[in-house]
């Protein structure tokens, strides 16, 4: 199993699942290219270059197809490597991409980034302190969860730094707005979960799911998760797993 993070994220986004899903599967966790942590993104970007290093990460480690989980950003990627041939089924959390092609969608997400890489930067010297109380906790986890107490304050602090050192932040939001999101659905031959959180405030469900809904993945099969937030994997950590093993099972 594969599982990729979303946009300024780490692989430490699946913290919480991880164990159970190692209990059924080999998993293997990368950090995007271009994010702390990752390996860099090299030459002028394009839209096969985070599907390349995750590819180049499975090859590396024995993967020829793997069931593949992605959230956000890494939703779309997970379904760019469905397209190769790389997956045998795809769970995407609220993926990117699936706004309207031409609309003010991405205009809006571009501009919550940037105000929210903002925030990030000035609050990642002071960490530690904001996730030291559930009020600091509850402010840094607003834009992404609903439920957050069970959520250990390091790997708060973690996203925080995490996404405030992510080198390629800027490059991949000027990117993202040539409206290079597309997917050859036709190409995608196994099995396609879509979850999608009602309270998600970053990919506001239904709007950022019209492309998956009606051109894309109009088969897959459609949840939605009551009251939740955009990271179902930190929301709620035990029915994310369900949802995942249930597909992969299957």
């Amino acid at each position: 199993m594969v599982c990729i993070h979303g946009f300024t994220d780490t692989w430490r986004s699946w913290e919480l699942v991880l164990p159970q899903l190692q209990e059924h599967h080999d998993v293997l966790a990368p950090t995007l290219a271009g994010h702390a942590g990752g390996p860099p993104l090299e030459g002028p970007l394009d839209e096969t270059m985070l599907a390349d290093a995750v590819e180049q990460a499975m090859d590396q480690a024995g993967f020829d197809r793997a069931h593949i989980v992605g959230n956000s950003l890494g939703g779309y990627v997970a379904c760019q490597l469905a397209e190769r041939g790389r997956a045998d089924s795809v769970v995407a959390l609220a993926p990117a991409g699936g706004w309207a092609k031409g609309g003010e969608a991405f205009a809006e997400i571009a501009a919550y980034f940037k105000r929210l890489q903002e925030l990030v930067k000035a609050g990642a010297p002071f960490a530690d302190q904001v996730v030291a109380s559930p009020e600091g906790r509850r402010m840094a986890t607003q834009e992404i969860v609903t439920n957050y107490e069970h959520i250990p304050g390091d790997l708060i602090a973690h996203q925080i730094r995490g996404a405030a050192a992510c080198p390629a932040a800027d490059a991949l939001l000027a990117f993202g707005a040539t409206e290079s999101w597309n997917l050859d659905a036709e190409r995608i031959d196994c099995p396609v979960r879509m979850i999608w959180g009602t309270a998600d405030r970053v990919l506001a469900w239904p709007a950022c799911a019209g492309r998956y809904r009606d051109e894309w993945t109009p088969s897959a099969d459609w949840v939605t998760l009551d009251g939740i937030g955009h990271c179902p994997q930190l929301d709620v950590p035990t029915e994310t797993v369900q949802l995942i093993l249930g597909l992969s099972a299957s």
